[in-house]
């Protein structure tokens, strides 16, 4: 009955970090990406023809806004007032009130909300009636909450609340507009289209929904994997049903590749490039700019360990020639945190600390009550909204496989535990 898009944080004209790790070719496609990013969004909003775009702040990444910047954006609202739909904007703190000039001018489907809070209502033909309500930033620090201002809602029509803002606590993120998932829901509307934090997140589906779509384009190394926005329906009794799209124009990636077991230089690279195929096969159509830790222990440490080893893998990677194609594959770099490979057997014998981690490791890999011991113990940590984005992989072992969080575990203690020690090769 009624369909609109949310999305975020678009930082048109972000100068991406980690550029100099590119060469020149991948480095002005990285700087076109949150524009391309941007015309999928326009894109998917004409093919999906949704009534409204609701932006959640930070249209750009700063006061500095490109002559090219600021009429790609116009550009791309002109095509959605040439489909009927609205759109309506407020501003954060990368994009306050104070930081536009005079002189660009918006079409008429366009809403952008101001420094105080105002709901605008919507009764077009064909559509149910709904009501946006929403509130820019005035300045770039703005460190109290803005929901005092917004009203309790009293009226019928299907209600967004467009904002800005630290809901709990953001990690990673500066606290700004802080508020609570308790006074979203106490203002009575049906969804909060929220902005500020680039992983999206839903904090509550239901009475009202709550959530971050996240960028539409990663801008760093750490923020990899997919980014877009959400294609949200509204049936009947105002049923609510999201579907997070991706429209990033480069994914980033960092992937941990393991040498244990490794014989041969020739084994390690095979994994490699295995791990390079999966990266591409999850990115689909998308180009990728990536990262390779290498990590564990093993035989092939000792070929690792001369100081341009990583930069030669990387290399070997890069010339392959997949820079010049469209979608593109991009290596930025190879950490390396390997070690020697250690005899188990001989540590296990021990009667040292080591020798008693091994021997308790062996005991619990012999109970088949682990997984039942282990899931109440730590699902408290696997659903902490600061602690859950690195431990989904924990927890997919965990739910799936708790020999394989086990072997994890004692790869990672003896890491910490056992020091280089020529007698402990194997």
């Amino acid at each position: 009955m009624f369909r609109f898009i949310h999305a975020a944080d678009l930082h048109l004209d972000s100068p991406f970090k980690g550029l100099k790790e590119t060469n020149q070719t991948v480095g002005d496609r990285l700087r076109r990406a949150t524009f391309n990013a941007y015309t999928t969004l326009i894109d998917l909003c004409i093919e999906k023809e949704v009534d409204c775009l609701v932006v959640a702040g930070d249209v750009f990444d700063g006061a500095d806004k490109s002559l090219e910047g600021q009429l790609r954006f116009v550009d791309g609202l002109k095509r959605l007032e040439q489909n009927n739909i609205r759109v309506f904007i407020c501003h954060g703190n990368h994009d306050p009130l104070d930081s536009w000039r005079a002189g660009l001018s918006f079409p008429d489907n366009v809403h952008r909300f101001m420094s105080d809070t105002e709901c605008v209502k919507i009764a077009d033909d064909g559509v149910p009636p709904y009501a946006v309500c929403g509130i820019s930033y005035p300045t770039q620090e703005v460190k109290r909450s803005l929901l005092g201002t917004f009203p309790k809602r009293d009226w019928p029509e299907f209600t967004i609340g467009l904002l800005h803002a630290s809901v709990g606590a953001a990690d990673g993120h500066q606290s700004y507009a802080p508020c609570s998932v308790k006074e979203l829901t106490s203002l009575g509307y049906d969804y909060w289209a929220l902005g500020h934090v680039h992983t999206g997140v839903i904090l509550q589906d239901s009475d009202p929904w709550i959530g971050y779509p996240g960028n539409p384009q990663g801008r760093s190394p750490r923020e990899t994997g997919e980014r877009g926005v959400y294609v949200v329906e509204v049936g009947d009794n105002k049923q609510i049903k999201t579907d997070f799209v991706p429209v990033h124009a480069v994914r980033w990636e960092q992937r941990d590749v393991s040498i244990d077991g490794l014989e041969t230089v020739e084994q390690l690279d095979e994994r490699i490039h295995a791990s390079v195929d999966e990266i591409s096969e999850e990115a689909g159509d998308r180009s990728v700019v990536y990262r390779i830790h290498l990590v564990g222990r093993g035989r092939v440490h000792h070929n690792l360990a001369t100081p341009d080893s990583a930069q030669e893998l990387a290399r070997r990677l890069n010339d392959e020639g997949r820079d010049d194609h469209e979608p593109f594959l991009w290596c930025a770099g190879i950490k390396t945190t390997t070690a020697s490979e250690i005899n188990l057997d001989q540590l296990r014998k021990g009667n040292d600390a080591v020798g008693d981690f091994l021997k308790l490791k062996e005991e619990f890999a012999q109970d088949t009550t682990l997984p039942e011991q282990l899931e109440p113990e730590l699902s408290k940590l696997f659903k902490a909204r600061i602690a859950k984005p690195h431990l989904q992989e924990l927890e997919g072992a965990l739910l799936n496989d708790a020999q394989t969080l086990l072997k994890k575990a004692e790869i990672t203690a003896l890491d910490l535990l056992v020091e280089e020690d020529p007698d402990l090769a194997s």
